[in-house]
């Protein structure tokens, strides 16, 4: 079991067992315990109904936060041709085609997020093994033909991907403890939306299972996950 510091067991105590009133309430309560020095990510874990061994219950995919997560990432685009163009000037941290991906092939991974344009799909199919999660995918938003719209919203740190884990729980960042508890609400009831939208036909009884929100340090609090359902369908 993991061993905490004191810092953390004190605010376990100040959560305690009580229900929050309100999502707000409950990111307040979040930015309240965190207590170190950096500014922390808020997180958000979303248990789910569905069984990802099935195939036809994944849930992936991605969603733009109107306030961003507030985390800069490397960008790297495999393109060509006026593609080269558009992810240079959106402000992509390394772009190329051929001679990319034989770097990748070598071992070079310095970028937290590779895309690329439909017609190289080709030659980024070699690299499945390699990049494994990694992997550019429609589904996952990051194979586009609109290269430059794409890496603007992750350069600006507006976009977010989600994809369910074993467990049925899927993992993002809402942006940071100095955000307001109001642009964290509106980063969360975004993300609700787009996973209530995501909802696969095959999925049965109750899907939003439960909503906990912490700080990178800090412990959880749950939500109501119907408050939270009924305020991103506003």
């Amino acid at each position: 079991m993991p061993i905490h510091g004191k810092r953390y067991l004190e605010a376990v105590k100040t959560v305690g067992n009580s229900e929050t009133e309100s999502i707000i309430e409950a990111l307040e309560l979040v930015k309240k315990l965190s207590s170190t020095k950096f500014d922390e990510t808020v997180d958000v874990a979303i248990k789910l109904g569905v069984d990802p061994r099935h195939g036809d219950q994944m849930v992936r995919g991605n969603t733009t936060l109107p306030h961003g997560t507030g985390k800069v990432r490397k960008v790297a685009v495999i393109t060509q041709g006026e593609g080269v163009i558009e992810a240079e000037a959106a402000g992509a941290d390394r772009v190329g085609g051929e001679e990319l991906v034989k770097e990748i092939q070598g071992g070079w991974m310095d970028f937290d997020v590779l895309l690329c344009t439909p017609d190289v799909m080709g030659m980024v199919g070699r690299l499945g093994s390699i990049l494994r999660a990694k992997m550019p995918s429609k589904k996952a938003g990051t194979v586009a033909p609109d290269i430059g719209r794409v890496v603007k919203e992750i350069k600006s740190a507006s976009r977010v991907e989600y994809r369910v884990e074993k467990a049925g729980i899927v993992h993002a960042p809402l942006g940071k403890v100095s955000f307001t508890a109001e642009q964290l609400q509106e980063n969360l009831l975004a993300l609700v939306d787009a996973l209530v939208k995501a909802k696969p036909s095959s999925a049965k009884g109750r899907y939003l299972q439960k909503i906990t929100l912490s700080s990178t340090m800090g412990p959880g609090v749950s939500i109501d996950t119907y408050e939270a359902q009924r305020a991103a369908g506003k």
